[in-house]
């Protein structure tokens, strides 16, 4: 992203102003340390003018990279607020080489997350580890509570939703990289 930008000589604030995404989440973005929303990635690429598959063309993962992670329990976490009830926490670093993203998400009695609709091919795996949620996918909701599972096509609108009177946590599984 910052390569294309660069190349369309457009600034950090300009390409903010434009797209209506926060400087700071733009230059984290470029470094690789948030992924952002599809709904972000959607507002730069007309910004800048591009398909959204154009932002991405470079991103590969590189043969001489490990292929083993460990990332501590202290380690700074990349966190995404859905609102003041419900975040989603990145469980690994450099999220764009990776073919999955791990995510705990945590939502706040009365909390939902908002309508989410991923790339057609896109899957999710969801743990639950404390808490009820509903899970509504399409039109059909599914009440879970804690250690059950739900695997399903992210390509379906979807939205996470605290029936409980404790906070939910959930380990999210998505695949491909969910921008």
């Amino acid at each position: 992203m910052q390569e294309l930008r660069k190349t369309k000589k457009i600034s950090l604030t300009e390409l903010s102003e434009k797209s209506g995404v926060q400087i700071a989440t733009l230059s984290r973005m470029e470094n690789q340390k948030m992924t952002g929303t599809l709904e972000s990635h959607m507002q730069i690429a007309k910004a800048l003018e591009v398909d959204l598959t154009e932002l991405y063309k470079d991103v590969a993962v590189q043969a001489s990279e490990s292929r083993v992670e460990v990332q501590k329990k202290d380690a700074q976490a990349d966190i995404f607020n859905y609102s003041d009830k419900s975040s989603y926490e990145i469980l690994t670093s450099k999220v764009l080489s990776k073919k999955m993203m791990p995510t705990l998400l945590k939502i706040e009695p009365g909390g939902a997350t908002n309508k989410e609709q991923n790339a057609v091919g896109s899957e999710k795996f969801i743990f639950v580890l404390q808490g009820q949620v509903s899970v509504r996918i399409s039109e059909t909701s599914y009440d879970l509570t804690e250690g059950n599972t739900l695997y399903f096509d992210s390509s379906l609108p979807h939205i996470f939703t605290n029936k409980g009177k404790t906070t939910t946590k959930l380990i999210c599984v998505a695949t491909p990289v969910g921008l």
